[in-house]
């Protein structure tokens, strides 16, 4: 540190070694956050994510659990069957394309074909279902079937486009305006409609699968499941953190108020396995891994794209208990901010799913909207 006064003749100062000590302290310092937060370059695959067995193992419990579920309910016959049938092939490609390398392969195989043949399947399901309960008609199959037609036209239409595309922003707000205010039970009327959101949300993941990870192969998704390094950190310390805010500020503005289901906790590990994989899920492979993605990258700016997904995911629930519903806004884009900085920080919607999935759930579980 005293060589450049040395050379000078001079007596070395001991300001300025504490002075170029702090300056790089602080290069440093905004290099670990930028990296952390912002750094759109960083290729951060999932450690140890799942091969294709282990996820058909978790798909086949999840089948075998609900139909054994189901058979106590009285569920039976060819309806049910039918039913099963749909469910099953729909949640099978939802938990398939985060095995390790499923879609690579897929698109190396068969190359935009994949993403046609996907979408024909996801008609096919709703075919069985529709014939095997008795409740197919013209208009419904129309429906349907032009709904995935016009998704694939444009994914087709932007084709090697950057991601970012018009067409992309055209596909995602045609899947959430289905999903958000379509009347399900018109298209999945049994078993009396109980199933009519669950089956749309894995239709409308199908669909986003087909186009966005085979057709228009999106990268930085983080469709994965897995689990890498520091990333119990991540999950836990965003949870704590939102919910250290949320809870206060949602009473504050009278949003939740404080109203413990004891008598339910005993469902709690089912209820938090539907809320992951029917809500938290779809949500965010939706919000964060491509909303957030495409945005960043048409932004060229993390920051820019972290921000404005988290202000559309809370715009989103304006119509949830009514509209407009602006306290849900407000609690929703806090917690957007938190499920976005796990997904970027991770690199995969399962950590921010994780996250997402255990506030919903504690809501469901200790708190009532007011």
């Amino acid at each position: 540190m005293r060589l450049e006064h040395q050379h000078a003749g001079k007596t070395a100062h001991p300001v300025d070694v504490c002075e170029a000590v702090g300056r790089a302290c602080l290069v440093c310092h905004r290099a670990t956050l930028q990296s952390l937060f912002f750094d759109g370059d960083r290729d951060l695959p999932a450690a140890r994510q799942l091969g294709v067995w282990p996820t058909l193992g978790i798909w086949a419990a999840l089948c075998f659990g609900g139909a054994l579920y189901s058979s106590w309910l009285g569920y039976g016959g060819r309806a049910f069957a039918a039913t099963l049938a749909t469910f099953s092939w729909l949640l099978l490609v939802l938990l398939v394309f985060a095995a390790r390398g499923v879609s690579d392969w897929l698109a190396s195989r068969l190359g935009l074909a994949s993403g046609y043949l996907l979408a024909a399947a996801a008609l096919s399901a709703y075919l069985i279902y529709a014939f095997g309960t008795n409740t197919f008609s013209v208009l419904h199959g129309a429906v349907v079937a032009l709904g995935l037609f016009v998704l694939m036209a444009l994914a087709a239409f932007a084709g090697q486009r950057p991601a970012g595309a018009w067409p992309d922003w055209a596909i995602l707000a045609l899947l959430w305006v289905t999903v958000k205010f379509a009347r399900p039970h018109w298209l999945w009327p049994y078993p009396e409609g109980r199933l009519a959101y669950v089956l749309t949300i894995l239709l409308g993941v199908n669909v986003a699968l087909a186009a966005f990870l085979l057709v228009r192969r999106v990268d930085g998704v983080g469709y994965t499941i897995g689990w890498g390094r520091r990333w119990g950190f991540f999950v836990l310390a965003s949870f704590a953190v939102f919910a250290s805010i949320a809870i206060v500020l949602g009473r504050a503005v009278h949003f939740i108020s404080f109203a413990p289901r004891w008598s339910e906790w005993k469902t709690f590990p089912f209820t938090a396995i539907g809320i992951l994989v029917f809500t938290a899920w779809p949500e965010e492979f939706l919000f964060r891994g491509l909303l957030q993605n495409m945005l960043s990258r048409a932004s060229k700016s993390d920051l820019a794209g972290w921000w404005t997904a988290s202000v559309l995911f809370g715009l989103s629930h304006i119509t949830n208990g009514g509209f407009p519903n602006w306290r849900y806004v407000l609690l929703a884009s806090i917690a957007g901010l938190f499920y976005g900085w796990t997904w970027r920080a991770t690199g995969s919607i399962f950590a921010s799913a994780i996250v997402h999935a255990l506030v919903d759930a504690l809501w469901h579980f200790l708190f009532s909207t007011t």
